[in-house]
């Protein structure tokens, strides 16, 4: 029952510091809530909060809470996000809108948002090394390279051909349905299926993202009057990004050998 408890201790923990960046980033949502629409010396709430996100980013290099590397990989998945904000919401289509000023932004997307994606990024690679991670069954990068890029080319194509993405649910489930994920606890190996984790890891974001939008850091045409929660339609696309970080990660970060077992490159 001591090991046990012990376990769950040391998972929490290890989740909580892998989630640093994001579980900060949630809680500056909360607390700069009051600003409110109003400029305050010189700057807007998203102003403040993209400060606030390149000071956490510097000060988990600085603390060595983060490696180079994997700065570089969550830098790559910040720049391809923003780039899929700007399409998104463009006033064509207005998937989603910034309702608050902001004097540092691209377009419609003030320049913090792309943080909340290097959240993401940030967790998969700290959680790789802090849990010690490891993968069986691992399908081949090329493979999962093509589902991630037509992942994420969907979330903007299917605005003009039609969506394809329970194609891409059906794939990464005949794709991933093997693939195992090792983590340690307690110097003990524990070993589960990835795909359920990946369910897991969408919900927990789906949360945040409710809270983001009753915080109004954006919101969804039918949120502009009267806030409401997030539909459950939303898990999908959270799915589909998570997929396109972790294999961005698993791809710069680690080895993968030809059986298909993938460790973290610790060169």
């Amino acid at each position: 029952m001591l090991r046990v408890a012990q376990s769950c201790v040391e998972f929490s923990y290890k989740a909580a510091s892998a989630a640093l960046f994001g579980i900060l980033l949630l809680l500056a949502f909360v607390v700069t809530a009051p600003l409110g629409y109003e400029q305050h010396y010189g700057f807007y709430r998203y102003d403040y909060l993209l400060f606030y996100a390149l000071m956490i980013q510097c000060g988990l290099l600085y603390l060595k809470l983060e490696s180079w590397a994997e700065a570089r990989v969550i830098a790559l998945f910040h720049i391809m996000a923003m780039g899929m904000e700007i399409f998104l919401t463009h006033p064509a289509i207005a998937s989603w809108q910034y309702p608050q000023p902001a004097i540092f932004k691209l377009w419609t997307v003030p320049l913090f948002a792309g943080f909340m994606y290097s959240a993401v990024g940030s967790f998969f690679a700290r959680s790789l090394r802090l849990y010690t991670v490891s993968f069986k069954a691992l399908p081949k990068f090329s493979h999962m390279l093509t589902l991630a890029v037509l992942s994420y080319l969907n979330f903007m194509s299917k605005f003009f051909i039609p969506d394809i993405r329970y194609v891409l649910f059906g794939w990464s489930i005949v794709m991933f349905w093997k693939t195992k994920i090792r983590f340690e606890l307690q110097h003990h190996t524990i070993q589960l299926p990835m795909l359920p984790i990946l369910s897991v890891l969408a919900f927990i974001i789906w949360l945040a993202e409710n809270v983001s939008t009753f915080y109004k850091i954006w919101l969804y045409p039918s949120q502009v009057e009267a806030w409401h929660m997030v539909g459950w339609g939303k898990l999908g696309s959270w799915y589909l990004l998570l997929l396109l970080s972790l294999v961005l990660v698993l791809k710069i970060l680690g080895i993968r050998s030809s059986n298909g077992d993938w460790h973290l490159n610790n060169d």
